[in-house]
């Protein structure tokens, strides 16, 4: 049964960066949520701050790169259930500044360029579903509602 109260959502961002067919990726370590696995960067949209001014905040942080807010292209939008429900915005560039580096030691152990046609078996579910998803030009998908 539904319920009648309002939800309110939590809101994330995501950032695809693909160089020579490889897509970045960073493993998580000591975050408490999908620790050992391979996510883009990412994170909670902060009170005040844009979805592109969040995107570009997580790039700098996680991945110690430069990016404009206006080489930003919304790929895809994820209504997600996990251990809160979220709206999560994917976008990519191809455009940055810097070489990505592991920005945040203590929350990634590893960052590295990927094959697209092979990542690796612990990239994160709802972010393989949706890189799956953003190739076949899906812009919206929910996800962990089974």
């Amino acid at each position: 049964m539904k319920s009648k109260e309002r939800n309110t959502f939590r809101s994330a961002v995501y950032l695809f960066i693909i160089r020579d067919n490889k897509l970045l990726l960073l493993r998580r370590k000591n975050t408490g949520w999908k620790d050992g696995e391979y996510g883009l960067p990412a994170g909670h949209l902060e009170k005040n701050e844009t979805v592109r001014e969040a995107t570009v905040r997580e790039a700098r942080e996680e991945a110690a790169i430069e990016i404009n807010p206006n080489d930003l292209q919304l790929v895809h939008v994820q209504h997600r259930k996990a251990n809160f429900e979220y709206i999560d915005l994917y976008f990519s560039t191809s455009r940055w500044e810097g070489e990505p580096t592991i920005g945040e030691k203590d929350l990634a152990d590893d960052i590295g360029w990927f094959p697209i046609d092979s990542l690796p078996v612990n990239t994160i579910d709802y972010v393989r579903a949706v890189f799956e998803n953003w190739q076949k030009r899906i812009l919206f998908s929910e996800f962990g509602w089974n």
